[in-house]
């Protein structure tokens, strides 16, 4: 992939370039959305079936949260070293590749190829999430978190339109030769494979390396600012990015089998988790605007009261009601955006243009960390205390954001004076 070198400032405004950034941004999500969740919603169907047993049916979404991982570091370093054109579409690339091992080990019924395609497809799911971050690169500070906002939210219309070509996509599998639970991946790998194309043909100049020498042609002289406070912000983005995670994954994980074991079936679990995912990114413009006009530590405080608020209201929902159930779950997305909005324009405010990819790349590796961990002890803490022991295991660390926040304002106060 050719790397074309970033154009002089003065023949591409930042603000032009910035609506031609979000415009591709936006068109590569709604693909990577699409091809994140057709692969998501079948995934553990298609291992159950392939391994005949529901007792590594979690495996899918642990090799692609590893896949992620090791994806969150590899694309952050190739962003840092050749801007967000090359490490995205790379990314992206690395998930249709993933969705193609997945297809042929279900032709093959091959199961250490599946493992290994669902470990290279959670590259896309990495590469997704870092998107974001490439749409703030050329705004204005006011306007950072209204940009990643709308990158963000772009992927809600991919992932309505990925579950429900799950049954088309699997016709063409069958028509294809291919086996009925692998179609989707047909259309992740697809849907990847075109967002790349969008990004490496469309995504000029790129934003990072444009924002570079925008920072150069403007103060050559200075190198950027850098000190206790950005330290501080830094730690405290990644640190409210992290327990959102965790505790969103951990309560999220555990919602329908708690219904099911309350006698549930799949069309009520299935309306709570929609809720769920609606909460969790269609209000991102609206935060992207609250997080640009008031204090960023004022809603990263509000995320560690409302998540706090959905485990009690989780914890204390009757068994047999679904409509509490419904309310806690959305609130539980509500709190995610908050975290996720505030913390990623922290973030991108503390971190330096000449490392900010690879420091982005790093504080993704941490959140995709923390969303297995929670998944993984979800199951455990449920089978040993219960489903509202869990919820409110949640809200008492999600409520550790306020004291955060307010020793992070001390700081600052101290730092103006």
């Amino acid at each position: 992939m050719a790397i074309q070198p970033c154009p002089p400032v003065r023949d591409h405004p930042p603000a032009g370039a910035q609506r031609r950034t979000l415009i591709v941004l936006v068109v590569a999500q709604i693909l990577s959305g699409a091809g994140l969740a057709a692969g998501v919603t079948v995934g553990s169907l298609l291992a159950q079936d392939m391994l005949r047993s529901t007792s590594l049916a979690g495996l899918p979404s642990a090799l692609g949260t590893a896949g992620s991982v090791l994806a969150a570091v590899a694309v952050g370093r190739i962003s840092q070293a050749h801007g967000r054109r090359v490490g995205l579409a790379t990314g992206y690339l690395a998930g249709a590749v993933g969705s193609a091992g997945v297809i042929a080990a279900a032709v093959a019924d091959n199961a250490i190829l599946l493992f290994a395609g669902l470990f290279v497809y959670g590259a896309g799911m990495a590469t997704n999430l870092l998107a974001r971050y490439a749409g703030a690169d050329l705004a204005a500070p006011e306007r950072r978190a209204r940009a990643l906002s709308t990158v963000l939210v772009a992927t809600t219309l991919g992932g309505v339109v990925g579950p429900n070509l799950a049954a088309p996509t699997g016709e063409l599998a069958l028509a294809l030769g291919v086996p009925y639970l692998a179609g989707p991946f047909l259309l992740a790998g697809a849907a990847y494979a075109l967002a790349a194309v969008v990004l490496t043909i469309w995504l000029r100049p790129d934003p990072l390396l444009l924002a570079r020498a925008a920072e150069a042609h403007a103060v050559p002289e200075r190198a950027p600012a850098s000190g206790p406070a950005k330290r501080s912000g830094l730690w405290l983005g990644a640190l409210v990015m992290v327990l959102t995670q965790l505790v969103m994954v951990a309560v999220m994980t555990m919602t329908p089998v708690h219904m099911h074991d309350h006698g549930h079936g799949t069309a009520a679990s299935g309306f709570v988790i929609a809720i769920h995912l609606g909460a969790m990114y269609l209000p991102s413009p609206l935060t992207g605007w609250l997080v640009d006009r008031f204090n960023r530590l004022a809603i990263a405080a509000a995320a560690g009261l409302v998540l706090p608020t959905a485990g009690v209201v989780a914890a204390t929902a009757p068994g047999h009601a679904v409509a509490p159930l419904a309310v806690a779950l959305a609130l539980l997305g509500l709190g995610w955006n908050l975290g996720l909005v505030t913390g990623t324009a922290m973030v991108t405010d503390a971190a330096p243009l000449a490392t900010r990819a690879k420091t982005q790349g790093l504080v993704d590796v941490a959140i995709a960390i923390a969303g297995a961990t929670g998944g993984m002890a979800s199951g455990f803490v449920v089978a040993l205390a219960g489903y509202p022991t869990l919820a409110l295991a949640g809200a008492f660390l999600a409520f550790a954001i306020i004291p955060a926040t307010i020793v992070a304002s001390r700081r600052r106060r101290t730092a103006a004076t």
